[in-house]
């Protein structure tokens, strides 16, 4: 996951771009954490103050969707599928073991690494899946993750 340091005039920047409308307040939310990795409490500032927005409205919608994420990531993102069918083709057991092998729960992070749950990669056919670093992943079970992690590892 390649980011850059939170910069204010970026952070205008991508709100202009958006004309400041605060209807746009979770799109440009969604271009911040591409941009900088997560939401800094400067970046809710300054959103609440160029979208004409309270700190906790923004907040509000940080803490509410799960991709707005509020500390900085590790340097891979995996997302493992907690949906109904990635759950009946085995995704509370991979869970489990990506847990157990990376030493993090759901929502941490450590230098190398984010663990977290999304509910749906749109891959139901391929169950269970996986993303790592934005490449989808199907039909993985604790040994296929062993060899994505591995793999994602020796990348860097």
């Amino acid at each position: 996951m390649t980011t850059q340091a939170y910069d204010k005039q970026v952070a205008s920047d991508i709100i202009a771009s958006f004309d400041a409308r605060p209807e746009m307040l979770v799109q440009i939310l969604r271009v911040f954490v591409d941009r900088f990795g997560w939401i800094t409490d400067d970046a809710i500032r300054q959103l609440a103050s160029e979208l004409n927005l309270s700190r906790a409205d923004v907040h509000g919608v940080v803490s509410y969707y799960h991709d707005f994420r509020t500390s900085p990531p590790g340097k891979h993102v995996v997302k493992i599928c907690e949906a109904e069918a990635c759950q009946s083709m085995g995704s509370r057991e991979l869970s489990e073991h990506a847990q157990e092998s990376l030493g993090l729960g759901m929502h941490e992070s450590n230098d190398d690494v984010t663990l977290e749950p999304v509910y749906c990669l749109g891959n139901c056919a391929c169950s269970p899946a996986i993303m790592v670093d934005g490449k989808t992943f199907g039909r993985v079970n604790a040994d296929r993750f062993d060899e994505i992690v591995a793999t994602m590892n020796e990348a860097r």
